[in-house]
C-alpha cells in the first residue's frame, strides 16, 4: 500500500499548480526559505507518486495545520503571503489604537509589535491578539455598530510559506455536520473570514439574505467557496485522519542518520547526546473506494487548528449509554424531523445550560414536544451565556431563558405541558424503562418517564495523536482539554504552546470558540513564523559570507 512522504507531498504541492507562473514563485519562496541546496533537492524530486519514506529527513515542510475548519483555513491564508494592511482613509474610533497604527502604517500588522497594539484593549476574549484583531476587522462590533474593517489586504507572495493544512473532510471542518434548522450565534459578518465579504458572497450566488444571522450550511459552503477563490486548494488535504504526532531526535554518535524516538528518562540523563528533531505526522487518507493510504510527514512545525466538536461531553453515569439518550444536536434533530417524538405524551429530557441546549429546546418547543431541561447553575449566574446576549439581537434565546427562569418545578405543581425547568439539579441515572432519576442540591429525588434525552454539556477536542492525549499542553495537565475550563496553554502574542516549542494552538482549543476572535490566532502564529523565517535568511546570509562588514 503507497505511503505518502514529505518528498511526493511537495510534488503534490507542485504538480496540482496550473499556472506555470505560480508555481515558478511559489518554488523561489521554498528556495528562499531551505536555501539553494534545498532548491536543487527539490528539482530532482520525481513528480509522481513514492512509495518509500523520505531517505533525508532533514527535507520538511515548515509548517503542518491539523484542522481545516476556519481556524485552519485563515491560518493558510496568511501563511500564503496575504498581509493585512492599514487602508489609506480608514479611522478607528478607538484614538489611541488609531495612533498606535498610524505610527507604522507603512507595515502590514504581522510586521508589527502585536504586544504594544493590543495594550488596553478589552473584548470577549481572553486572548489579546484575538481581541486586537477583531477590533481591526470589526470596529466596536461589541458596542452594536456595523463598521468597516479598517484593513485592506495585499498578496505579497514572497512571503509564502509552504504548508499543508490536513482536514478530515472539506474546508469548513465541523460546520458541514451541523444541522441546518438553527441560526448561527453571530452575524453573518462575524463569520467572514478576511478578503471575502459573506455578504458580497451571499449577492454572487443570488441568495437572498433575509437577516444578519444565517444558517450553518450557508457559512460551511462560505469556507468552502473561499478555499477555492483565495487560491489557497494546493495547500488543503482531504480525508485525512492523524494517527500520531511525534518528536523526534537523532543520536548524535550514531552514524545512521536516522531518527528514533527516545525516552524521556532517557533524554534528562545524556541530553548531550541528542539533538532535536522535528514533528513526524502519521495518519492515512479514505479515497473513494473506502480503503486507507497511510502517510507520513515531517514538519518543523505543527499548528493544532482542531476545533473542540469531536467527542460530545457525557454525564458519565448509568443508563446513558440507553438507544433513547443522544448526545449531539444532530442526532436529536433527525429524531425530531422524522417524527419519531411528535405526539409522544412523556417529555423531552434536556441537559445543559448552553446555547446548544437551548436550541435542543427551541426544536423541541417548536415541534410542540414537551421539555424537561435541566441544569446545575442557578438562573441568576452571571457566567450564563444568555446574560451576554442583547435581547435584540437574540431574541429566540431570550425566550429561553425567560422559561428557564419562569417556568422551573416546584414541589406544589406538575410538570408544565409545554416545558419545565429544573435549575441546581442533577442527573442521577437512566433506566431501561425510559424513566431518569433527577436530584436537587438538597438531595431531593424525582423520577420521570421520558420519550428521549438529550445530553448537551459541551465536547471535548479527540487530541488521541499526541502523547498523553494532549492533557499535558493546557494549564491543568491532570485534564482533559476543553474550550472554557481547560484550554491549551499558549504565549499570548505567538500562540506557540508553553509546554512544546514549534507546536502552535489556535481557535476552540485555546477558549476563542467564536469564528470572530479565532482569526486573532492565525495573525499571531504567522506572525511569529514570519519573524522566525527573517532571522534564519538573515542568519544565512551571515554564513554564506554576505555579512561582512556588518557589526
Amino acid at each position: 500500500m503507497p505511503v505518502w512522504c514529505c518528498r511526493c507531498s511537495l510534488a503534490g504541492h507542485f504538480r496540482n499548480y496550473s499556472d506555470p507562473e505560480t508555481e515558478g514563485e511559489i518554488f523561489n519562496s521554498l528556495v528562499q526559505y531551505f536555501g539553494d541546496n534545498w532548491g536543487r533537492k527539490v528539482k530532482a524530486m520525481p513528480l509522481v507518486e513514492e512509495t518509500s519514506l523520505l531517505e533525508d529527513s532533514s527535507v520538511t515542510l515548515p509548517v503542518v495545520v491539523i484542522g481545516n475548519g476556519p481556524s485552519g483555513i485563515c491560518l493558510s491564508y496568511m501563511l500564503s503571503g496575504y498581509r493585512p494592511y492599514l487602508s489609506s482613509e480608514a479611522i478607528h474610533p478607538n484614538t489611541i489604537l488609531h495612533s498606535k497604527l498610524e505610527e507604522a502604517r507603512h507595515l502590514s500588522i504581522v510586521d508589527q509589535d502585536l504586544e504594544y497594539l493590543s495594550e488596553g484593549l478589552e473584548g470577549r476574549s481572553s486572548n489579546p491578539v484575538a481581541v486586537l484583531f477583531d477590533a481591526l476587522l470589526h470596529p466596536d462590533a461589541d458596542f452594536g455598530y456595523d463598521y468597516p474593517s479598517i484593513l485592506h489586504w495585499k498578496l505579497e507572495q514572497h512571503h509564502y510559506i509552504p504548508h499543508l493544512v490536513l482536514g478530515k473532510g472539506p474546508p469548513g471542518g465541523a460546520w458541514h455536520n451541523m444541522e441546518g434548522s438553527m441560526l448561527t450565534i453571530s452575524f453573518g459578518n462575524w463569520m467572514e473570514l478576511p478578503g471575502l465579504k459573506f455578504k458580497d458572497w451571499v449577492s454572487s450566488k443570488r441568495r437572498n439574505l433575509k437577516g444578519d444571522r444565517v444558517m450553518p450550511e450557508e457559512i460551511a459552503r462560505y469556507y468552502k467557496h473561499y478555499v477555492k477563490v483565495m487560491g489557497l486548494q494546493k495547500n488543503f488535504r482531504e480525508n485525512t485522519y492523524i494517527t500520531s504526532v511525534s518528536r523526534l531526535y537523532r543520536d548524535q554518535v550514531d552514524n545512521d542518520g536516522q531518527d528514533r524516538d527516545i525516552s524521556t528518562q532517557h533524554l534528562q540523563i545524556e541530553k548531550s547526546k541528542f539533538t532535536k528533531r522535528n514533528w513526524e505526522i502519521r495518519g492515512y487518507q479514505r479515497i473513494g473506494d473506502g480503503s486507507h493510504i497511510p502517510f507520513c510527514l515531517f514538519a518543523e512545525n505543527v499548528a493544532l487548528a482542531t476545533g473542540t466538536l469531536d467527542s460530545p461531553g457525557r454525564l458519565e453515569i448509568d443508563g446513558e449509554d440507553f438507544p433513547f439518550v443522544f448526545h449531539s444536536m444532530p442526532e436529536f434533530g433527525a429524531a425530531i424531523s422524522k417524527g419519531k417524538l411528535c405526539g409522544k405524551v412523556d417529555p423531552v429530557l434536556i441537559v445543559g445550560s448552553g446555547l446548544t441546549a437551548a436550541d435542543a429546546v427551541l426544536c423541541a418547543y417548536n415541534n410542540n414536544v414537551p421539555v424537561i431541561h435541566v441544569f446545575r447553575r442557578r438562573v441568576t449566574d452571571p457566567s450564563l451565556i444568555f446574560k451576554q446576549l442583547p435581547k435584540k439581537l437574540y431574541p429566540e434565546y431570550h425566550k429561553v431563558y425567560h422559561m428557564m427562569c419562569t417556568q422551573s418545578y416546584s414541589l406544589d405543581s406538575n410538570l408544565l405541558s409545554d416545558y419545565t425547568s429544573f435549575p441546581e439539579h442533577h442527573v442521577l441515572s437512566f433506566k431501561s424503562d425510559m424513566k431518569c432519576i433527577l436530584q436537587n442540591i438538597s438531595g431531593l429525588k424525582k423520577i420521570f418517564k421520558l420519550s428521549a434525552a438529550v445530553v448537551l454539556i459541551g465536547s471535548h477536542p479527540n487530541l488521541s495523536f499526541l502523547k498523553e492525549q494532549g492533557c499535558y499542553l493546557g494549564h491543568n495537565s491532570s485534564q482533559p482539554i476543553t474550550c472554557k475550563g481547560n484550554p491549551v496553554e499558549i504565549d499570548a502574542y505567538t500562540y506557540e504552546c508553553v509546554k512544546e516549542a514549534n507546536l502552535f494552538a489556535l481557535g476552540p482549543l485555546v477558549g476563542d470558540n467564536f469564528v470572530r476572535f479565532l482569526k486573532g490566532g492565525a495573525l499571531g502564529v504567522t506572525r511569529c513564523l514570519a519573524t522566525r523565517q527573517k532571522k534564519k535568511k538573515q542568519h544565512l546570509f551571515v554564513e554564506r559570507g554576505g555579512g561582512d562588514g556588518i557589526a
